[in-house]
């Protein structure tokens, strides 16, 4: 479990104790709104799927001319960690979880996987079986 999944854990037990009366009525509304911006959040700050190198923070966007993550890794992101600081993450709880991977590249369709040493290694193309008639007078085969 990384940090954005215990994050999403503890709101939901929040939610539940909200089902189950457990904050007195003056309090409940107040409780309710704070989970629903905790959600949001959440959805802002997810694992960026554009990135195929590192597993880095979506919301925390990117710096520079080529796009670089401004938060490498999901769990060192401040949003991320300031919220679960609120919801009592301690040291040890942070060093206990998962630090998220970069997802895998998906295979293409087709089945090809090309790249530059398969260009590199595809054989020259020979002008030896072009016609008599559109040979110039400078003509090397």
């Amino acid at each position: 479990m990384d940090l954005h999944a215990w994050i999403t854990q503890q709101v939901d037990l929040v939610e539940r104790l909200l089902d189950e009366y457990e904050w007195p009525p003056s309090q409940s509304e107040g409780v309710r709104l704070r989970c629903e911006a905790d959600r949001r959040i959440l959805a802002r700050h997810t694992l960026d799927l554009d990135c195929p190198y590192e597993p880095a923070c979506k919301g925390c966007g990117t710096y520079g001319d080529q796009a670089m993550s401004n938060t490498e890794n999901l769990n060192d992101c401040p949003e991320l960690l300031d919220l679960a600081h609120a919801h009592g993450l301690t040291d040890g709880i942070l060093a206990g979880l998962d630090r998220p991977q970069p997802p895998e590249p998906e295979p293409r369709a087709d089945g090809w996987h090309r790249g530059l040493a398969d260009s590199l290694a595809t054989p020259p193309i020979t002008t030896s079986d072009v016609p008599a008639a559109l040979r110039g007078p400078h003509w090397k085969p």
